[in-house]
């Protein structure tokens, strides 16, 4: 089994660095792809209220066997549910059937001081053992110092879109002044597989461009969450620990930047 690496967030908690993702992930081949992803050797399952997947989530680590303790399971607030928040994860824990969240995010920012609001009630959450880590998702640099001016409470991650085509070392940089792990999603949405440049690399360690794409990330020490349901795919997208990057390289891919 792929030993993967993690990076731990604010109050100790050990955030693996390659997630699942499973937006669109839903039904019996949601549940299909969660179970095998969990069998191959993934340990940090991302879902999302918005994603009506929790149940499957739960299901597959379930049935897997897998120890609660050693799988990361995020999920997410909708930003219309602001106001609702305690009501909205106890229906996420229930569907899940676990007592607690490791990562707890804010998946849009809600408008105004609703989003403050809605960060006081995260900072509840945590303190009373219902989530582990808490955070935000698509929130800016501007937004997350709002919340950490407002509360003191800075967010242990910001879960946003990222890739070597939208790659920002100023809010990269930003980020880690302040603490905040960035966690990038739609690795391949967002990226050219066909890029000379990835394939070169590619063709040097004998992994596919996918792998450069999703490895690059781990080099940057930015957490992951490619998604799939095509088992050879999900298989591929862990296995990504048995080679490195050189200095160089790294250069190369973020030289990709639009």
């Amino acid at each position: 089994m792929t030993e993967v690496k993690s990076v731990t967030l604010a109050g100790g908690v050990e955030m693996p660095l390659v997630g699942f993702g499973t937006w669109q992930v839903t039904g019996r081949r949601g549940y299909d792809a969660i179970r095998y992803a969990l069998e191959v050797g993934y340990r940090h399952i991302d879902t999302a209220t918005m994603y009506g997947n929790e149940s499957e989530v739960g299901r597959a680590v379930r049935d897997v066997g897998v120890p609660r303790e050693d799988v990361f399971i995020t999920t997410k607030l909708p930003p219309e549910r602001a106001g609702r928040e305690r009501d909205t994860l106890a229906a996420s824990l229930r569907a899940l059937g676990t007592e607690y969240v490791d990562l707890w995010l804010i998946h849009w920012p809600p408008r105004g001081r609703i989003s403050l609001q809605a960060w006081q009630e995260f900072i509840v959450a945590r303190n009373e053992g219902r989530a582990s880590a808490i955070g935000v998702s698509n929130y800016s640099t501007a937004q997350i110092d709002e919340l950490i001016s407002a509360t003191g409470e800075t967010p242990a991650v910001n879960q946003i879109p990222w890739s070597p085509w939208i790659h920002d070392p100023v809010r990269l940089a930003e980020s880690r002044e302040r603490g905040v792990v960035v966690e990038g999603y739609s690795p391949f949405k967002r990226s050219d597989l066909r890029s000379p440049a990835l394939s070169a690399i590619a063709a040097a360690h004998g992994v596919s461009p996918a792998q450069v794409v999703l490895r690059w990330h781990i080099e940057h020490g930015i957490v992951v969450i490619p998604k799939s349901s095509t088992p050879e795919r999900i298989t591929s997208n862990l296995d990504i620990f048995g080679f490195s990057l050189t200095s160089d390289e790294v250069a190369r891919i973020d030289a990709l930047a639009r």
